[in-house]
């Protein structure tokens, strides 16, 4: 069998095994797992996950995506714990122990002292009948029949199963919060994803200058006011009020049936009715906008008034799009 084969093939067998093994975790959620949800959801403290080897990187994630759903949880290592990091444990909070055995020395070690703190222990466990699986007051049960490690040996499989179940636990939580796309802005701020979520036209169109010309402008001085404020754009007003929209495909099409121009105005080539858009509305809305009409440009309004633009450039700046 040639390499480049045996690679694919070895790739398939892996992605199938562990979607075979994701699949039957259906089947594995059951009222333990209610209860435990419940529990969590009405708790007054954290929520401590703790772990060792890869189990320990799986819970640093569960952790993550706890934290950036509402429900505010702590990582702790599971060999650390023993060696003073104990302390992070508080009368009120509940521990998430992850282990695929359920029998791992430092596992053995750890779970007496939680016992004994009187926190409720859940585990999230292959073996409901290990050390783990026995001591604890709730059992997520992350069962695999197989690591896709030819070996059954590294951590494959298992760790996507625990990820998995560790996803169904904080998304059951998310809706019994209520937990919106605001409540998710507040914990996501920076980056692409937290700016979809909190930034507005105004704060776009609070970048860019604000042309405008009269329907009586010259072409000559609508050219010059949009080459000016750099926005491939102008707004046409009369009394404060948005008449029209000159861009400079206008330009380039007056140009293209006109041999002469000086005596024409804004009003001449002046497209009506342009597409705008409240400065209120999130910019990710105008990004909608600016691709459902096939445009760059988008007037922001307040109260109906023109307060700016947004340019599709501005968006790719911020990387909403």
């Amino acid at each position: 069998m040639k390499l480049q084969q045996k690679i694919l093939n070895t790739a398939k067998e892996t992605v199938k095994i562990e979607a075979k093994a994701i699949a039957n975790l259906e089947h594995l959620i059951d009222n333990e797992f209610v209860e435990a949800v419940k529990k969590i959801y009405n708790a007054k403290g954290r929520v401590i996950v703790t772990g060792v080897g890869k189990s320990a990187a799986i819970a640093n994630k569960i952790v993550a995506t706890l934290n950036s759903t509402g429900t505010p949880a702590i990582f702790m290592h599971a060999a650390d714990a023993i060696h003073g990091d104990l302390g992070i444990i508080q009368k009120d909070d509940i521990v998430l122990c992850i282990s695929k055995s359920g029998n791992s020395p430092e596992i053995k070690v750890l779970v007496p002292f939680i016992k004994d703190f009187h926190n409720t222990l859940i585990a999230m466990t292959a073996d409901k009948d290990s050390f783990l699986g026995k001591s604890a007051d709730f059992i997520l049960n992350s069962y695999v029949e197989k690591e896709a490690c030819p070996n059954n040996l590294a951590p494959t499989t298992s760790t996507t199963a625990q990820l998995v179940i560790g996803d169904a636990l904080a998304i059951c939580l998310l809706k019994l919060r209520g937990f919106s796309s605001e409540d998710f802005a507040k914990y996501h701020p920076g980056g692409s994803l937290g700016k979809k979520l909190y930034l507005r036209v105004k704060d776009i169109a609070a970048q860019n200058l604000k042309p405008s010309v009269s329907p009586g402008t010259t072409v000559t001085d609508a050219i010059i006011v949009i080459s000016e404020n750099m926005l491939g754009v102008t707004a046409v007003l009369e009394n404060n009020k948005i008449v029209g929209i000159i861009t400079d495909g206008d330009i380039r099409r007056m140009l293209k049936n006109n041999d002469e121009f000086k005596n024409l105005t804004a009003a001449d080539i002046m497209s009506k009715s342009p597409k705008s858009i409240d400065e209120d509305a999130l910019a990710v809305e105008a990004l909608d906008a600016l691709q459902a009409n096939k445009i760059s440009q988008l007037l922001a309004t307040k109260n109906g008034k023109y307060s700016g633009v947004v340019h599709i450039h501005n968006l790719i700046r911020e990387g909403i799009l």
